[in-house]
């Protein structure tokens, strides 16, 4: 039965049960963590094996021949390029590797358009008040990088087929102190939507006001699907040489969900053209990576098929967990007319929206009977939910059992929330 069909007194009895159930939860001191997609112990266990595959008798050569354990090849060993180039659909010279994280590369990314600039144009810092538009809900760590630099957070509405682009196009076609776009192309952060066919035509279409517009393209879920029908995402590398447009996105891809998130290899890749100034930014950085990790890893990963039949082995430990939390809100939540939330193929997010005016109630109903929930607000610019209503749910990381727990909580409290707030307007 729907919320708001029921009469205040009906809503009244509901809340004193719904408070009774919470009150159970309460009393058994929880201490449960969904607020980001960590992988899982489990999941972990899975890439053991890489950590024993270098010892004193191993070949310590790259297949170019320089030895692994000295300074050198700044922009990676040839066969880590080679896998990250098949992972990405690009040519392995277009690609750099870099050290454990991608967000690190973003970062670096930015504060080198910041101090250095592009295309011939001022340093981004020079340019006065500057635009970065933000597709909402998205990921937390890429807005607070442009906020960080200063730069105004632009909401995006995020459609069934990616970022709105009738306002991404109006923007930046329209406005040059818009510099760049945050992009989760596939099973996106938190929605697990991938963008449409149309979306990425569209984006390699852009003509920018700018001459120093990117995209920022972080392909983070590439090949971690969850069902037997994974999603396809048109190459936007491929569609830009068609439009001789390939100076206009960066991408960025790691391994930190497919071995390990404090150990794995990262990967930023460019036209030629902005490669060279990224090249030249880094060669300040560091004399060359870690090459022992990147040969570690390609011993391990090999290539591009084995690396798709080590994410089997991390879909059959994900997949029932997003089940159970499907299962759950399919079970306490529809036909209710309070919460709608989404179905991914992949990536490692369920986007829950709630009642308007009830996401940061739920989070904190969640958290005072001990179950923490990434903060309500976080898949926006500066952490503001314009309707309060959307949480994003990461399944990964708990035990399945703990998992099924958080969720029937979580449940409870969206209905604690949603009954509060009908009973005030009544």
């Amino acid at each position: 039965m729907e919320f708001q069909s029921m009469s205040k007194q009906e809503l009244s009895e509901l809340y004193k049960n719904l408070m009774a159930k919470y009150q159970n939860y309460q009393d058994q001191h929880l201490n449960l963590n969904m607020a980001r997609g960590k992988p899982s112990t489990a999941q972990l266990d899975l890439s053991m094996e890489m950590l024993d595959l270098l010892n004193s008798k191993s070949n310590m050569k790259a297949s170019s021949g320089e030895d692994c354990r000295n300074y050198g090849v700044a922009d990676g060993l040839p066969e880590m390029r080679n896998l990250f180039a098949d992972l990405l659909g690009m040519d392995d010279h277009n690609i750099i590797i870099g050290g454990n994280s991608s967000l690190n590369m973003m970062f670096d990314a930015i504060s080198c358009c910041m101090t250095h600039g592009f295309q011939g144009c001022k340093p981004w810092s020079q340019q006065g008040h500057l635009k970065f538009l933000c597709p909402s809900p998205g990921y937390d760590r890429h807005f607070a990088i442009t906020e960080y630099f200063g730069f105004e957070l632009i909401s995006i509405p995020m459609l069934s087929t990616g970022p709105d682009m009738d306002e991404v196009e109006k923007w930046v076609s329209s406005d040059p102190t818009v510099k760049g776009i945050w992009c989760v192309p596939k099973y996106s952060n938190p929605t697990g939507i991938t963008y449409s066919d149309e979306t990425v035509r569209r984006f390699a279409a852009l003509k920018p006001a700018a001459d120093d517009f990117h995209i920022f393209w972080d392909n983070a879920y590439c090949v971690h699907d969850l069902t037997d029908t994974p999603d396809h995402l048109l190459n936007l590398w491929l569609e830009c040489r068609k439009l001789n447009s390939v100076d206009l996105p960066v991408f960025f891809a790691s391994t930190s969900k497919i071995t390990f998130p404090g150990a794995g290899v990262a990967a930023i890749a460019a036209s030629e053209k902005n490669l060279e100034v990224f090249r030249k930014h880094f060669s300040y950085q560091t004399i060359g990576p870690d090459k022992l990790n990147q040969l570690r890893h390609i011993a391990f990963l090999k290539d591009v098929e084995h690396v798709k039949l080590h994410m089997k082995k991390h879909r059959a430990i994900l997949q029932p967990k997003f089940e159970a939390v499907e299962a759950a809100f399919d079970r306490e939540l529809s036909g209710k007319g309070i919460a709608d939330w989404t179905h991914p193929n992949g990536g490692y997010f369920i986007s829950l929206n709630v009642m308007e005016g009830c996401a940061k109630e739920v989070v904190s109903l969640c958290k005072r009977a001990g179950v923490i929930l990434t903060n309500a607000g976080a898949t926006f610019p500066y952490g503001k939910d314009p309707e309060d209503t959307n949480i994003r749910v990461a399944p990964s990381f708990p035990p399945i059992e703990e998992l099924k727990t958080a969720a029937d909580l979580l449940c409870l409290c969206v209905q604690i929330a949603a009954c509060s707030k009908l009973l005030k307007s009544k």
